[in-house]
């Protein structure tokens, strides 16, 4: 499919902006994709998402025909928690990999999707089906898939427009005094190394809000609430701030001895994309996380 876009605007927006409120049945994840890999023109010349758009400039955009999918569906079992025609939630164990990607093509959550359900929306691209949001590999809990481009769309802009309530739980190196903290501090591709993300200037910004639940001799246990979804989030600003969560093998502490991430996406609520009716559930702890606690609880609760 090709598309020329006549821009009759002076509003000086961002391109990947400007194309998602012209372009409804896309996405700006899709659309930044392909601006990225040259499918996206302005004025015959390859740009950036952030590109200012002009009046009179000319927006050329292909949109490539599908791939085929390398994807396979497995039987994996899922911890499902709601499903209907539109979603389904699902409470993801750690060491899951939620989207297949070189060195996990099997295994995933996608791949147990693609057994469990017999449609799954497209929007996230050939090798990410349903998947209208991530959570990392050792990260436990909630996350929602969608199962048709409608539920899909109208969860996308929920997301971001900051209207979906995600809280998370974690217990992190050090004791934190305040009962309540906020951290604002904008999230970019580590220029150190490409495959972490960092706190750095010109990075996208986030803010991260938390409170303490329970103080420990030498570590706290908090529940966090997201106002943004950057990359590993939660386990950058807590590492910024000096508290990293513990067991993290990327932000954390180099002799932790720790070996699972105390992270847990404890809480998932929204509204339905068809109905409009306010959902959320939580799900418990899992084992190893409740046990750890338990053991900070005998050994120096304060």
């Amino acid at each position: 499919m090709e598309l020329n876009i006549l821009i009759e605007t002076d509003e000086n927006q961002r391109l990947d902006k400007y194309l998602a409120a012209k372009l409804e049945w896309m996405t700006r994840t899709q659309i930044k994709a392909l601006i990225e890999d040259g499918f996206i023109l302005v004025n015959g010349r390859i740009v950036k998402a952030s590109y200012p758009v002009k009046r009179g400039d000319l927006v050329e955009v292909t949109v490539p025909d599908p791939e085929d999918s390398w994807l396979e569906p497995e039987n994996i079992p899922l911890d499902v928690y709601y499903e209907d025609s539109d979603l389904l939630v699902i409470n993801k164990p750690a060491g899951m990999v939620v989207h297949p990607a070189a060195g996990n093509r099997s295994g995933t959550l996608v791949n147990a999707l693609l057994h469990h359900c017999k449609d799954l929306s497209g929007i996230g691209g050939i090798h990410r089906p349903g998947i209208v949001h991530r959570l990392d590999k050792g990260t436990s809990g909630l996350l929602v898939a969608c199962k048709n481009d409608f539920a899909h769309r109208s969860l996308s802009k929920s997301f971001a427009r900051r209207q979906v309530t995600r809280k998370y739980h974690a217990v992190v190196h050090g004791l934190i005094p305040h009962n309540y903290g906020r951290i604002e501090a904008p999230i970019g591709r580590s220029p150190q190394d490409r495959k972490l993300m960092a706190v750095m200037e010109g990075g996208r910004d986030a803010a991260t809000n938390f409170r303490v639940l329970e103080r420990f001799s030498e570590h706290s246990y908090l529940e966090l609430s997201l106002e943004t979804g950057r990359t590993h989030q939660i386990r950058v600003h807590m590492q910024y701030i000096g508290h990293p969560v513990v067991g993290d093998p990327q932000y954390g502490r180099k002799k932790d001895p720790v070996r699972q991430v105390l992270l847990h996406a404890q809480t998932l609520g929204f509204n339905h994309p068809r109905t409009g009716k306010y959902l959320e559930w939580s799900a418990p702890l899992p084992d190893y996380f409740e046990t750890h606690l338990n053991q900070l609880r005998k050994k120096d609760s304060i």
